[in-house]
């Protein structure tokens, strides 16, 4: 018996334990783990573009905003600039939904800097595009902090914008949501109507039309006069929705909807639509297998990158909209139920692939290692996925843009999961989903490369980075697997939830730290692999 074992020199710590001559880097994480201080820039582009309106498996929602909105405010007294320029890019189809940018709109515009200010005003436009967002934005407001001039400026420029035919459809298709009507809008902001189209605008939103005017007053309130129109002919709906190409929230609330009514709806369906509507269009008959005039249009909608992009569809959208559309109804909000048709659910596993940028193979081997342990089953927003689920996908994207790859899972052992590139999305996502037990420890995948001399250009973790569990941490893993097996490895961490904590080490040069679900993050992988970036 002796102590070698307490004076020999320890090149390993355990994860519950900072690393010694490290602490000052390292913060303690809500599983009890260590790891090093992410910042409040990867921080926020993480809270933007992944959101804290729903609770993790280890933070509820509300202490998950708190810390959002305190980086956020720090964020904006260190640099407006740059806090405007990560709305931006979140907004940009970017972020799984709008919410989270829109309340950091609100906190930029508190800013006590003029350039805070001023920042808010230049990309207000960008960021508040549609009438719903609209709604939002005021809703924050009025909670936060009140109408001062900067935010009257904002709605006044919003509501009196040069494009009237735009400005009417976006008043007609959101006519009220969160407590705020645009009758209260424009009381709220004094909005003088630049033009005579603006002002027979203005009057329809304040007073509505009594009487229906003989002629369509002008191209840009052509779609308000058939509104009307159909108002007091609800029996001669395809006719509105023919020549007013009225959408379904214009026609649904006042119109006789049925199957003819849907089938001229969905003709000009936008991408967005479609997608949220494919289950009623198949309860409905309009999507059927021997339809297939109808099945080759949303093919031609949903498989098609640039309409993707146009449309800021999200591959999560994708990716929910395929989950839900495959239960028939049993999953979502949908209270109607329907046969899933066969050529859309393969549509829908094409779209999810299309929705992420990636681009030919590398040549390069990656290794992925997606965390099944029991965190990653809490769900995401509202999207109806778990974290497990979207690190599952967003990992087969990658590896379908690559001949050289494996998919394993991770929690306190490295799991074979059996998913290749010949999977769908569904496939993979229902193996993955079966593996949600254990603590987890993001060292083992570096473990199980060693022990079987696995050579890896690029190791991909797709995590919630609250690696606990183990008897040393992923970053001294893996210095050991590029001193036994392949000293340029490359590391990229992917964080799929809201925390500041990174597994990166800051020393490390060849290891990065991305934010989860960025459409574009298959890309950056490929080029971090070849050295581009």
């Amino acid at each position: 018996m002796n102590y070698n074992f307490f004076t020999k020199k320890k090149t390993t710590t355990p994860q519950n334990q900072p690393i010694p001559g490290r602490e000052a880097e390292m913060i303690q994480g809500r599983s009890g783990g260590w790891m090093f201080d992410a910042g409040i820039w990867k921080m926020l582009r993480r809270c933007l573009l992944v959101g804290t309106a729903k609770s993790t498996y280890y933070a509820g929602k509300q202490e998950l905003t708190e810390d959002f909105v305190a980086v956020v405010r720090q964020a904006v007294a260190e640099n407006p600039s740059r806090v405007a320029e990560e709305i931006l890019y979140a907004s940009d189809g970017r972020a799984i939904n709008n919410s989270a940018p829109i309340l950091a709109l609100v906190l930029l515009s508190m800013g006590e800097a003029p350039e805070a200010k001023q920042a808010f005003g230049e990309i207000f436009p960008q960021v508040v595009r549609t009438g719903s967002h609209f709604y939002e934005w005021l809703n924050y407001t009025k909670s936060l902090r009140g109408f001062g001039k900067v935010v009257r400026e904002a709605g006044k420029t919003w509501l009196s914008r040069e494009d009237v035919k735009g400005l009417a459809y976006q008043l007609l298709k959101y006519q009220q949501r969160q407590g705020f009507t645009h009758r209260d809008a424009l009381r709220l902001f004094h909005v003088k109507p630049p033009t005579e189209n603006h002002r027979q605008l203005f009057e329809w939103v304040v007073r509505g039309w009594e009487e229906l005017p003989a002629d369509i007053p002008s191209e840009a309130l052509a779609q308000i006069w058939w509104y009307e129109w159909l108002k007091r002919n609800p029996t001669e709906t395809h006719e509105a929705i023919l020549q007013g190409r009225l959408t379904h929230e214009m026609a649904a609330p006042v119109g006789k909807m049925d199957k003819a009514a849907w089938q001229l709806l969905f003709q000009e369906m936008p991408i967005g639509a479609m997608l949220r509507n494919l289950g009623s269009l198949t309860e409905l008959g309009v999507l059927r297998t021997d339809e297939t005039a109808n099945l080759q249009r949303v093919e031609a909608v949903l498989n098609n990158k640039e309409h993707l992009r146009r449309g800021r569809i999200h591959p999560i959208d994708v990716l929910k909209a395929l989950k839900t559309y495959q239960s028939g109804g049993r999953l979502g909000r949908s209270q109607k139920t329907w046969n899933p048709v066969s050529p859309i659910v393969d549509i829908l596993e094409k779209a999810v692939e299309l929705s992420f940028d990636v681009v030919q193979p590398t040549g390069k081997v990656f290794m992925h290692a997606v965390d099944v342990s029991g965190s990653m089953g809490s769900l995401v927003a509202d999207m109806g996925l778990s974290c497990c689920e979207i690190a599952t996908t967003m990992a087969l994207v990658t590896a379908k843009a690559e001949k050289n790859y494996m998919i394993r899972g991770f929690a306190t052992e490295f799991r074979e999961l059996d998913i290749t590139a010949k999977d769908s999305f569904s496939s993979a996502v229902a193996k993955a989903r079966n593996q949600n037990f254990g603590g987890t420890d993001a060292s083992v995948a570096y473990d199980w490369m060693i022990k079987n001399k696995f050579k890896a250009d690029v190791v991909c973790f797709w995590t919630d980075s609250e690696s606990w569990a183990g008897y040393k941490h992923p970053s001294q893993a893996l210095k050991e697997y590029r001193k036994k097996v392949n000293p340029e490895a490359k590391a990229v961490y992917v964080t799929l939830t809201p925390y500041q904590i990174t597994l990166v080490d800051p020393q490390d040069s060849l290891s990065w730290d991305l934010a989860g679900f960025d459409p574009g993050t298959p890309r950056i992988i490929q080029m971090l692999a070849t050295g581009e970036l």
